[in-house]
């Protein structure tokens, strides 16, 4: 019997017309639903969490960490750590500019430059027995300090900041490409990384660069759990902070072979 309510009739129209019932259902309509899938997709990507991001952040840092402790074992030659250097920034400016969430890419970073690090250290550590140790103590205690200065909400960055940030590294890239040149001429460079009071300002700053790149990182993580990002984009986040870190970790790794007891 149709209802005399004049929307449920229209539902119940529309319902037999996209479902094949009522007197207009043919044995082919019947067959099609008899057929069709008793679920229906996914029309959406889940969420990122942040067990999402802490999860591909162990994964990308510990592949880095573990390419890096091979690369010290069986003592590799400053050419793989020149390769891994080059690879890795590639990967490093593929997964940066076109903002890939591809986990090959990201994990091929980690790997490359986990060789590369595992070479500079061991190098490092023989010059300076004990410095790797420290320069990992104290990239821990940066990240924990940033992420309290984070957490604590004692400062948030702002759109101003975040041009800073940015502008100062590409002017950190390009005081550094101007030493390199130099130094083809002139022992030393600019003195940019020299066991001098201009390299140890110079090394002080890429510090806090790098940790100014960790708390705009903390930042991009907590706007996308609040825009709700795909969970896939928790690997994009993963590699910022595994970026920041490596950073951190190579310029007090620099900073500390200055002042490092080696006798």
């Amino acid at each position: 019997m149709q209802s005399r309510n004049p929307v449920i009739g229209r539902l119940g129209q529309n319902n037999r017309q996209q479902y094949g019932a009522g007197p207009m259902a043919s044995p082919q309509h019947l067959r099609d639903m008899y057929d069709a899938p008793s679920y229906s997709p996914p029309t959406a990507a889940r969420p990122m969490t942040i067990d999402d991001v802490v999860v591909r952040g162990f994964i990308t840092l510990g592949t880095l960490v573990l390419s890096a402790a091979l690369a010290w074992y069986f003592n590799l030659g400053i050419g793989f750590a020149v390769a891994g250097v080059i690879v890795g920034l590639v990967l490093g400016l593929i997964v940066s500019f076109r903002q890939s969430t591809n986990p090959v890419l990201i994990l091929g970073y980690s790997v490359s430059y986990g060789v590369a690090i595992g070479v500079i250290s061991r190098l490092y550590n023989t010059a300076f027995d004990g410095i790797v140790i420290a320069a990992a103590f104290g990239t821990m205690v940066a990240f924990g300090g940033v992420l309290a200065v984070y957490a604590l909400k004692i400062f948030r960055p702002t759109p101003k900041f975040t041009k800073f940030v940015i502008g100062a590294a590409f002017a950190a890239m390009g005081l550094i490409v101007l030493n390199l040149i130099f130094g083809l001429f002139v022992p030393g460079g600019l003195g940019l990384r020299t066991d001098s009071p201009l390299g140890w300002i110079f090394s002080i700053a890429m510090i806090l660069l790098g940790c100014f790149f960790l708390l705009l990182d903390f930042d991009a993580v907590e706007q996308g759990l609040r825009a709700g990002v795909p969970e896939k984009y928790s690997w994009l986040m993963a590699f910022g902070l595994t970026v920041s870190l490596v950073w951190i970790y190579l310029e007090i790794l620099r900073f500390l072979s200055y002042f490092f007891n080696n006798d």
